[in-house]
């Protein structure tokens, strides 16, 4: 059967320094796990062809479909604030791009596909778990309305991968509206090399931001919509008690999109200093951090773009200043936002500090994070508060007060039903998936599972065990990146 793909490869186009042509690495048994026929309609892959031994051939990188131009992309970056200056994707291969009939461009990429220029070593395969966990949680905060990667196709490779002890290998198939990051800028940066970073730049403004190729200072408008977006981003994640775990520059997208989901983790228990991921051992990342990082990392991209916005540095200096300084506010208007929907509400200075004021609530008494918010929802128009004590009946009668001050019940109901999810993907849920993969070669649970979490806001969930926390034992206190 032929490859329905097709192929328009952008990127192959640039300068042969900004990757490494890459030959494909075929897995020894490839089967199907999952294939996502929403997103496939979306770029216009032929359904069909997904579920054919073909198909499943080109997710595991055992054939090569045709127009597909298989490259490395080499990137640096700044790694828990440690400078790396040559990165690159040690475990992924961009086969290439496909244009969605709306004409969106998107990159289609094989990550644990084997070794590459940039492996460092490592073996570029992916245990099954991390391809589970990534497939799981990107379709997750999709449906969340978090822009995000996306999974089109997961394989089990049939061979098994060591890490500390051996495991089932596994390749996902990405799909991102492009896989450049910060850490690209910067590489070329680091390199000195400004013929590399104005065609990095020209062609990033030409692939995401075509309106501002032709405005007076291109490359300055490049940054703020950069700093816009990515103030939308973290402001969702926040207000969704989501913690990416490794907010590297070199994992930080200039389109905006959450990528790299390796131990990361939405809380239970709402705790501002939480931290899962096992290599994060000073808490850098950890979820109250994550605005002042993402901060920073603009900051480092911001001086990787310097010689781009004046020939004079003093005076790039200070228009770069001059677009950092927006980013507080700018997150701080989109998470306000967020937070006075989750509370039914419309944006203001009461409904802030009512905001913080549960947060504090929450956290001092130990209460899960996405129950919080959904029992809030039911408590509406009734006298029984979320929490048992003074302080909680004092908050939700002022909260009730100032919700239904100028707006019927039924409309803060609904904007509260919208903003708050049911169902998240849990790590003690996840786990589960990932063990029954294991120990049995099954996936019923995956499955049941992505359902549950891809319909989010559906109440037909609320009793179930996709939206309960976890119990004591099965609590998750670290993840792992798994590479």
């Amino acid at each position: 059967m032929t490859s329905p793909l097709f192929f328009d490869n952008s990127y192959a186009q640039l300068p042969a320094s900004f990757y490494t042509r890459q030959a494909m690495q075929p897995v020894a048994d490839p089967a199907l796990i999952k294939i996502n026929p929403a997103l496939a309609e979306e770029l216009g892959v032929d359904a069909k062809w997904l579920n054919s031994a073909a198909a499943t051939r080109v997710f595991a990188g055992n054939e090569q479909p045709f127009g597909a131009d298989p490259l490395a992309m080499v990137y640096a970056g700044y790694q828990f604030g440690n400078w790396n200056p040559r990165l690159g994707d040690g475990r992924a291969v961009l086969l290439g791009e496909i244009v969605a009939a709306n004409g969106a461009r998107f990159d289609l990429q094989l990550k644990g596909s084997g070794p590459t220029h940039y492996s460092r070593g490592g073996d570029g395969r992916s245990p099954l778990g991390p391809v589970i966990r990534e497939y799981l949680v990107s379709e997750a905060m999709a449906a969340l309305g978090v822009p995000t990667t996306r999974a089109l196709a997961a394989i089990s490779t049939g061979e098994s991968v060591f890490r500390e002890q051996s495991e089932p290998g596994g390749v996902l198939t990405r799909v991102a509206s492009s896989h450049i990051r910060f850490g690209t800028f910067q590489y070329f940066s680091a390199q000195q090399d400004q013929t590399a970073l104005k065609q990095l730049a020209d062609y990033t403004l030409n692939r995401h931001y075509p309106d501002l190729s032709e405005s007076e200072h291109p490359y300055l408008n490049l940054l703020e919509q950069v700093i816009e977006r990515i103030a939308a981003l973290v402001a969702k994640w926040q207000a969704l008690g989501f913690i990416h775990g490794v907010m590297n520059t070199d994992n930080m997208l200039i389109c905006g999109e959450t990528i790299d989901y390796g131990p990361c983790a939405f809380m239970d228990t709402f705790k501002a200093d939480t931290v899962y991921s096992a290599i994060d051992q000073q808490g850098r990342y950890a979820y109250q951090n994550q605005p002042s990082i993402a901060h920073w990392n603009l900051m480092t991209l911001a001086q990787a773009l310097l010689p781009l916005f004046d020939a004079n540095p003093d005076r790039a200096v200070e228009l770069a200043k001059q677009k950092l300084q927006e980013f507080p506010a700018r997150f701080d208007h989109y998470y306000q936002q967020c937070c006075a929907a989750k509370l039914g509400m419309t944006p203001s200075p009461k409904s802030s500090a009512l905001f913080a004021q549960l947060l504090d609530l929450i956290e001092t008494h130990q209460r899960d994070f996405t129950q919080s918010f959904v029992k809030l929802a039911d408590s509406l128009g009734t006298n029984t508060p979320i929490m048992e004590h003074e302080a909680g009946h004092t908050w939700h009668q002022r909260w009730q007060a100032s919700a239904l001050e100028n707006e019927p019940e039924h409309q803060v109901k609904s904007r509260m039903l919208q903003a708050n999810p049911v169902v998240i993907p849990r790590n003690h849920l996840i786990a589960q998936a990932i063990e029954e993969a294991y120990q049995h070669d099954r996936f019923d649970h995956f499955e049941a599972l992505l359902i549950a979490t891809t319909n989010p806001y559906d109440r037909a969930y609320a009793n179930t065990i996709f939206a309960q926390p976890p119990a004591a034992h099965e609590v998750v206190k670290r993840t792992f990146c798994g590479t």
